[in-house]
């Protein structure tokens, strides 16, 4: 599964990456250290 990283200001979805990733809508820079994009499982995975 794809996580969509957003971006901090405007909350649109971000492009490029893997390490600076751009803002179309607001023309921002963004470091992939500043994005929360932690993944959480919709279902509960067995240990």
């Amino acid at each position: 599964m794809k996580t969509v990283s957003r971006c901090p200001r405007c909350h649109h979805e971000l492009d490029e990456g893997p390490i600076m990733y751009r803002c179309a809508h607001c023309r921002r820079a963004v470091f992939a250290a500043d994005i929360e994009n932690e993944y959480v499982p919709r279902h509960p995975v067995a240990a």
